[in-house]
């Protein structure tokens, strides 16, 4: 009987160090409605950039596809979010050139301060 307690014993205590806490909490409306309302607004602006007139005046800017790609990917929620509303408030079939020059600037300031690489002539050279 002994011998069994001590086993019992060493065994509670050696599976001591394997125990796992686990904390969960409660995810409000709020948080699933802004994570779903953020990849609606990423899937907007890809289809944008995926639109062949688009690539074609982001190319005469002189921006690479994928540069552009990568920019948008990086966008916060309020970034995509204003981008993705200026999508939807052009007319239908409409101002591309106006979406464009608002994803031209967008990239512009970010190049500006430091965030990104896409145009050769915002660096400065020291």
């Amino acid at each position: 009987m002994k011998r069994l307690f001590i086993y019992v014993l060493l065994m509670a205590f050696g599976s001591v160090g394997f125990t796992q806490t686990v904390q969960a909490a409660i995810i409000g409306t709020e948080q699933i409605h802004a994570s779903a309302a953020a990849q609606q607004n990423q899937a907007k602006i890809t289809a944008a950039f995926n639109r062949p007139e688009v690539l074609a005046q982001l190319e005469q800017m002189g921006v690479n596809k994928a540069d552009a790609q990568a920019r948008v990917a990086a966008l916060t929620d309020e970034e995509a979010a204003t981008l993705a509303h200026q999508i939807d408030s052009l007319p239908a079939g409409g101002d591309i050139v106006g979406a464009l020059l608002v994803i031209f600037f967008v990239l512009l300031v970010t190049d500006i301060l430091g965030l990104t690489k896409v145009f050769p002539f915002t660096r400065s050279h020291r």
